[in-house]
């Protein structure tokens, strides 16, 4: 059974077991923020904004997305929500946070954030017992828009590819390395985030496939690869730890020139997810494509999944 304990400044080294050491190294984290801020052992209130700034630093580095949650939760401290008495948080104060964040951003956006501050309420009122209540619980939220259907045509794909100078060997500058990825995004639905952290030892060419250990939703998946991704991982294989040297905000920004470039409109890299799943959805039956692109629930594919009526009607014939 894990344990861990830790001195204070009482003089009493707070300690304490646990049935798993997830647990375990949670009570540590945040035994560890409390001695460090000077407040363990003593009554805690204190604001929303003192809540998010606890979960930023106790929580969410354990969690997928740190870097995201955090972020967030920095700037969540400038909206008057931060300001709350945790005694007197309520349903409206997040209606009211939603109904400013519209104005700024997306309803698909802000309904990520009531998400994020959902789990912060939840570890509150769970964990810490600093809630008595799940005040998000019976929010409305705003509708999302309807997912985006953006499929890329091979010309498209040549353009860009085209743009950051891509050759049929093992990528050289950071342009190659984006198209490099562009194209393996194409054959395996993989996020870009996904591709940018593979590295040697996620590779297995004897076995056809590569692994992602640590996905959107955390879990660890094995991808198959297609002849065309062989192909590609081949060009990369010799390369010891990280495949690419360029990291995500840069190969976003060369993504995003590149598009500019060859003048097309409205295309992202995560269009690559939609348009890999559908032609993988012609090759695979649901439950091996939802496997290999990590969805658990294979009715979420609906949303990647984007044939054409005439892409359908041809296979009637």
């Amino acid at each position: 059974m894990p344990s861990y304990g830790y001195p204070c400044e009482t003089g009493t080294a707070p300690s304490a077991s646990f049935d798993s050491k997830r647990q375990a190294q949670e009570w540590a984290q945040d035994t560890e923020y409390q001695i460090r801020q000077g407040t363990y052992g003593k009554p805690r209130a204190g604001t929303f904004g003192d809540l998010m700034e606890r979960f930023a630093e106790s929580v969410s580095p354990g969690r997928a997305g740190a870097r995201w949650e955090i972020v967030r939760l920095k700037k969540f401290s400038s909206d008057p929500i931060s300001q709350i008495l945790l005694s007197e948080l309520k349903t409206q104060h997040f209606a009211e946070f939603r109904d400013r964040r519209l104005t700024a951003i997306s309803p698909g956006s802000v309904n990520r954030e009531i998400n994020l501050l959902g789990s912060v309420c939840r570890y509150a009122l769970r964990e810490w017992h600093l809630l008595d209540h799940h005040p998000i619980q019976g929010l409305e939220r705003p509708r999302d828009p309807r997912p985006r259907d953006r499929r890329i045509s091979m010309q498209e794909i040549d353009q860009i590819c085209a743009a950051l100078g891509w050759q049929e060997m093992a990528p050289q500058t950071r342009r190659q390395e984006v198209a490099w990825t562009f194209l393996v995004a194409l054959e395996t639905a993989m996020r870009l985030g996904e591709i940018l952290a593979l590295n040697h030892e996620d590779l297995n060419l004897e076995g056809r496939y590569v692994t992602v250990q640590v996905s959107k939703n955390g879990d660890k998946r094995h991808i198959p690869l297609s002849r065309r991704a062989v192909e590609l991982f081949k060009m990369v294989q010799d390369r010891s730890g990280s495949f690419l040297q360029v990291g995500r905000d840069v190969a976003s920004a060369l993504f995003r020139r590149a598009r500019i470039n060859s003048e097309i409109d409205d295309l992202r890299f995560h269009d690559t997810r939609h348009e890999a799943l559908t032609r993988l959805a012609r090759k695979l039956d649901v439950l091996d494509l939802a496997r290999m692109v990590g969805h658990r629930d294979p009715r979420s594919l609906m949303i990647y999944y984007n044939a054409t009526a005439t892409e359908i009607a041809l296979r009637l014939d």
